[in-house]
């Protein structure tokens, strides 16, 4: 497949995420379970640097162009320098970070935990933990956007902040899926978010409250296949708007990709199937390519292990697939 590169030197465990700078179009973090967090330039196939870690890395981000953050089962919030390759620790959680966002209007970096907290540091102070909050449940998924963060937690329920005003949630919810959210992503424009549950369904959801808002929200099968007259239903395992369209990928342990224009409700494209479940996706800051991670996502346990796959991340080149029908530059 021409439209894509598969980049050299990938993790040699499952990919936990993937996420591009938010300025350069070809820079790419990539953690792992193989204990790493990977720098690449995708446009030359080079792998810059690589951070090693006490444990799993279960988050990554970008804060600048030159730094990144980190953090997973060895529960230390890293900052890694992506020029020098210098590790700053900043803190710790009490138990695995899942999650991480870092906000440039704030310059301010949040971290969610299976510890019930959600964390702001900023890794320029003396002492760099700002902020602890509670929650009611473990941190599985986090978002932002603007000045709102999402985020997701076990038991289905979802807080809403504005995270200038950090002291309640703006606002609460239950998941619309009755399964555990396994994927979350905040649409472009800021209007609202998409979730996707371990039972192939995707929910689109406003974070306008008003009746005519929420009017408009609705959720949908996906990432399941018949075969034989057998339902075979795969986890949602990650979601990603399109910066400039605000169309947006849904990725599963199916091994499929699919993009979706939730305005029309329609599947706009699904890519060609990859060989094994698909961990984490990402669009870069110019919306022209889609890093798609491949990997065994434990769906048959142990014994699936033994035949899986080496893990790999895919550059995807995009195209017209990802405009809704009738765009018209403003």
């Amino acid at each position: 497949m021409s439209d894509q590169v598969e980049l050299a030197s990938p993790p040699f465990d499952s990919v936990s995420s993937v996420h591009f700078s938010p300025t350069n179009p070809n820079h790419l973090l990539v953690s792992a379970w193989d204990t790493t967090v990977r720098f690449y330039d995708v446009a030359a196939n080079e792998q810059k640097s690589k951070f090693d870690h006490r444990a799993a890395v279960l988050a990554c981000c970008f804060g600048d162009a030159t730094h990144g953050y980190s953090g997973g089962l060895d529960t230390s919030v890293r900052e890694l320098d992506l020029e020098t390759e210098k590790v700053n620790h900043l803190g710790q959680h009490s138990d695995a970070i899942s999650s991480m966002n870092y906000s440039r209007d704030q310059n301010l970096l949040i971290t969610g935990s299976w510890d019930r907290t959600i964390r702001f540091w900023d890794s320029r102070a003396p002492e760099p933990a700002k902020s602890k909050h509670d929650l009611p449940e473990r941190v599985y998924n986090m978002d932002l956007v603007n000045h709102i963060l999402v985020v997701g937690m076990a038991s289905r329920l979802f807080h809403i902040y504005d995270i200038r005003k950090m002291d309640a949630p703006a606002q609460t919810r239950e998941s619309s899926l009755k399964f555990m959210t396994r994927a979350l992503a905040c649409m472009s424009d800021g209007q609202g978010y998409a979730t996707g549950s371990v039972e192939g369904r995707i929910a689109v959801e406003y974070f306008d409250p008003s009746p005519q808002a929420q009017e408009k929200k609705y959720a949908f099968k996906c990432h399941r296949q018949t075969i034989d007259d057998v339902d075979h239903v795969w986890p949602v395992n990650a979601l990603a708007f399109h910066p400039i369209y605000n169309t947006f990928a849904s990725a599963g342990s199916d091994g499929t990709v699919s993009i979706w224009d939730h305005k029309s409700k329609k599947r706009l494209r699904q890519y060609p199937k990859y060989n094994a479940p698909v961990p984490s996706i990402a669009f870069n800051c110019d919306g022209t390519k889609l890093a798609v991670g491949v990997s065994y996502t434990w769906e048959e346990g142990e014994e699936g292990a033994k035949t899986a796959e080496r893990p790999a991340v895919y550059i995807k080149n995009v195209g017209d697939e990802v405009k809704p029908k009738g765009w018209t530059e403003s």
